[in-house]
């Protein structure tokens, strides 16, 4: 079978047409791919000499420099000009050129303390005591507080104890302190206070100081067959003398002897009403038995 007549003018414009169409597609495509026409070339402007503007026929073509003579008068107008001229710094031979830059040490903050906030001024005042200084191991005994403001509603508070306050006037408080709270020496804490606190004082201090003691040792006792009126035999501290006491008798015009046995002799401060225990003292040492060295009043010396 034949494909192509070239005899008939039909197929033969067919086949002009195809080229034709296969020419166009192939410079097309060479466009794209050539990136269609060449870059232009960049114009370049050139630059014209401005001409100078001409110079008046007068001037001078050159420029010259103008004197002018200083006269007395301007001299004493000159003023000297100031200058820092720096000499420029030589290195130093000996200089450690492994020295090294130290900063200073930092400032040293100075701290402000804040200040302090005021204490307020309590509504009652608390002056004094009334004693103010008492025994230890003495009974009890009825206080006094004095200041001002004081009303029927506040107490007398001791050591954080609160006490029955009598009300005297505004002025005057009392009450009675037991014997528990001054057992002990050292101070007391007092202060005025009512129930919900509102009203309160400054404090004040109750000095309870150790009571005055016998300075006696017992060194001995001398007795009947019944040991009936037996004599106790003491020695002051730092003395050698011995002072023989019976039952009844008073030493240094305040310790009463009320009690003697082997063991004990008790005395009685006849007037802060304080019982002194004074133990036997053995003087031969630690090992001897515990014993008194004991003589009826029967027996021969």
């Amino acid at each position: 079978m034949q494909l192509f007549d070239p005899n008939n003018p039909n197929e033969k414009k067919k086949i002009i047409a195809a080229a034709v169409l296969g020419i166009v597609a192939i410079s097309f495509l060479g466009y794209l791919l050539l990136g269609g026409s060449s870059a232009k070339k960049p114009t370049t402007s050139t630059a014209r000499a401005t001409p100078a503007p001409p110079q008046p026929a007068g001037a001078n073509a050159t420029n010259k420099a103008v004197v002018t003579e200083l006269t007395p008068d301007d001299l004493t107008n000159l003023q000297p000009i100031p200058g820092s001229w720096a000499v420029p710094a030589v290195q130093d031979p000996n200089r450690n050129i492994f020295a090294y830059y130290e900063p200073p040490p930092p400032p040293v903050k100075v701290i402000v303390p804040p200040t302090p906030t005021p204490t307020p001024v309590p509504p009652l005042t608390l002056t004094s005591l009334s004693p103010s200084s008492v025994y230890a191991r003495t009974a009890d005994f009825s206080l006094e507080v004095m200041g001002d403001k004081f009303t029927p509603a506040v107490h007398i508070i001791v050591d954080g104890r609160e006490l029955p306050t009598r009300f005297i006037n505004p002025q005057q408080l009392g009450t009675t302190v037991p014997a528990a709270i001054i057992a002990n020496p050292g101070t007391r804490v007092v202060k005025v206070q009512n129930n919900d606190g509102k009203l309160y004082s400054l404090t004040a201090m109750l000095t309870v100081t150790p009571p005055p003691v016998p300075n006696y040792n017992y060194v001995g006792i001398i007795g009947r067959q019944r040991f009936n009126n037996d004599t106790a035999v003491l020695q002051k501290k730092g003395e050698k003398d011995l002072l023989n006491v019976q039952r009844g008798d008073v030493l240094e015009g305040r310790f009463r002897v009320s009690s003697i046995s082997e063991k004990e002799v008790v005395l009685v401060d006849t007037n802060l009403k304080i019982r002194h225990t004074i133990a036997f003292t053995v003087e031969t040492g630690i090992n001897q038995p515990f014993r008194p060295s004991v003589r009826t009043s029967d027996e021969v010396p």
